[in-house]
């Protein structure tokens, strides 16, 4: 196998029941001159996804495409792609998401990072033809990221469901991961990004940000990116927990974590609450309520949250900032 420039970059794609949106994803990758390779996942789909995905092809030779015949999920389909590729890069695209064209220079501007991330644009389906024409240029105003501030930013606040920075997609170094043995957790099927840069985080990466946009998040009514099951929220704090009996953490940085672990913890007790009322009555459900009182003020507060959402404005979706062309973004930021 020949040796790759440095700055080559793999784009990875999962996908599962794609076929409307992964042309699209391909083609926006396929565009980049850093990118050389391009590996999609076909996660079990039934609809033609990968057929699609080749559809898209620009017969250069850097699209892999690979099928999985049983749906294992997006962890196990990342380490499949990072398995089968060998860019020196790597950069994790949603298939009903796409790149501005240029994303990457700004990214590798500099080489101070093991992990990098720009801003993201959240553009409606009906307006990504016209979405480069519209796109804010900002000033990067590079900041490097903290364990503390990656964790606090995965927290969700009142009316917002997920934090702002487990929205961002860095480009990571393969050369870091393998060091540290790093690859995503594939018990996970939800907070598996969060768990592998914060497990990054722990072992001292260097996670940096720009604020210059060049990722776009298509935003869809029908999205099922924000669903999931209840058992997914206990692997997720189980997952907190896992950091947590490693060494080497400081006090402040463990203490993070715990908030995260207690955050996640409290959804999960009120999904649990929600599933057993629903199976088996509310009588069942005020029973496990009173079995585990340490919960209780998880599961009252989880539902007068839900109650009030419909008076907060935009509750459930994520932080965005309104740039000058229409657009929303992720980091806030002034225009150049």
């Amino acid at each position: 196998m020949t040796d790759m420039a440095e700055n080559s970059v793999c784009v990875i794609i999962a996908a599962k029941n794609a076929s409307d949106t992964i042309g699209l994803a391909v083609a926006s990758a396929l565009r980049e001159p850093e990118v050389s390779e391009v590996v999609v996942i076909d996660d079990g789909s039934s609809d033609g996804t990968a057929a699609a995905a080749g559809m898209a092809d620009d017969g250069s030779g850097r699209l892999i495409i690979h099928q999985f015949e049983k749906n294992q999920g997006p962890a196990a389909a990342r380490n499949h792609a990072i398995k089968i590729s060998s860019a020196p890069l790597i950069s994790i695209l949603d298939a009903d998401d796409f790149f501005f064209p240029g994303r990457f220079k700004p990214l590798l501007a500099k080489d101070d990072w093991d992990f990098v991330a720009d801003n993201i644009a959240f553009v409606n389906a009906d307006t990504v033809p016209n979405a480069f024409t519209m796109l804010d240029h900002f000033d990067p105003k590079p900041r490097f990221l903290s364990l503390i501030g990656f964790v606090e930013g995965n927290i969700s606040k009142r009316g917002v469901r997920r934090g702002e920075i487990g929205f961002l997609k860095p480009l990571m170094r393969r050369s870091f991961l393998d060091k540290h043995g790093l690859r995503y957790n594939e018990a996970l099927r939800l907070g598996e990004d969060y768990d592998l840069y914060l497990r990054a985080l722990s072992k001292g990466a260097s996670y940096k940000i720009i604020h210059s946009c060049g990722y776009g998040a298509v935003v869809r009514s029908n999205s099922l990116s924000g669903s999931h099951r209840t058992e997914d929220l206990r692997r997720l704090y189980e997952a907190d927990r896992t950091v947590l009996s490693t060494g080497g953490l400081s006090v402040e940085d463990r203490n993070a974590i715990r908030r995260h672990e207690r955050h996640v913890r409290g959804r999960y007790e009120l999904r649990r609450f929600l599933d057993v009322k629903a199976q088996s009555g509310l009588a069942a459900a005020a029973s496990y309520a009173l079995s585990k009182p340490m919960a209780i003020p998880a599961i009252a507060g989880g539902i007068m949250a839900d109650k009030t959402e419909r008076f907060r404005k935009g509750g459930g979706a994520p932080i965005a900032h309104s740039g000058s062309n229409g657009l929303r973004y992720l980091l806030q930021a002034v225009p150049e």
